[in-house]
């Protein structure tokens, strides 16, 4: 599940009955073998956290994935060869204190956050067609690949993160945007969330942790070449390229 340049059947094909527990012990494993070649644990993802998204994939709920060092995009730096990588605009929080469910709020989440910012994920399932079930897509770790941060970070107090806007631009042109509001209604939902899906597993958000809180407007096709940017209304913009 290492290698990102390969496309392969959905795993349920040939396992029919793989379930999320399963599915996270995959994860889990892909994980425990990254960091045996080096790389370090940053924090998680949020994936599938708006109900449009979670239709349009054939999902019924959000889903949990890690981060390492070695999915940092420099900023800059070209994107390297994928599948079929797609971008999309995220609010990113920079954990300052531990975060351990379970019974997690929004509130509690939110207190325990240092600073936002603006990002873009880049994913890329290595499934055909960029078709998968929930357990499948689990165990590809949340079709994670690379992320690229902004510059500017804010404390939380100083946001409404709920109305925090966001507009993606590919190659000049503004073709989506939404707000925080997109990610579970607040994105401290979502990381509330996160925490109490961890707590289930006897795991806590560390300090010092980035999670991405998921995908505030459509994922967007990202090709060879093009450029694509997220401005946000109070945390700059980000850009990468294909």
């Amino acid at each position: 599940m290492l290698n990102r340049t390969e496309e392969s059947a959905q795993l349920t094909e040939t396992w029919p009955d793989l379930d999320l527990a399963t599915a996270y012990a995959i994860q889990d494993e892909a994980l425990r073998l990254r960091q045996e070649r080096g790389e370090t644990l940053i924090g998680v993802k949020l994936g599938l956290t708006s109900r449009a998204k979670q239709q349009r994939m054939g999902v019924t709920e959000p889903l949990l994935a890690w981060l390492t060092d070695a999915m940092v995009l420099p900023a800059g730096a070209p994107t390297p060869q994928l599948i079929h990588p797609r971008a999309e605009p995220e609010l990113v929080f920079v954990l300052g204190e531990r975060l351990a469910g379970p019974g997690v709020t929004a509130a509690t989440a939110l207190a325990a956050v240092s600073q936002v910012y603006g990002g873009i994920e880049i994913i890329d399932s290595r499934y055909r067609d960029y078709r998968f079930t929930l357990p499948d897509v689990v165990a590809d770790n949340g079709s994670s690949a690379l992320f690229g941060l902004g510059s500017v970070g804010r404390p939380p107090s100083s946001l409404d993160l709920s109305l925090e806007a966001a507009l993606l631009e590919v190659d000049g042109q503004i073709v989506d945007t939404a707000t925080g509001a997109a990610v579970q209604g607040h994105p401290a939902e979502a990381l509330a969330l996160a925490a109490n899906s961890l707590a289930a597993r006897g795991l806590a958000l560390e300090p010092g942790w980035l999670v991405l809180t998921g995908g505030m407007t459509d994922a967007v096709e990202l090709r060879p070449g093009s450029r694509v940017a997220a401005h946000f209304s109070n945390l700059g913009s980000v850009t990468i390229s294909g």
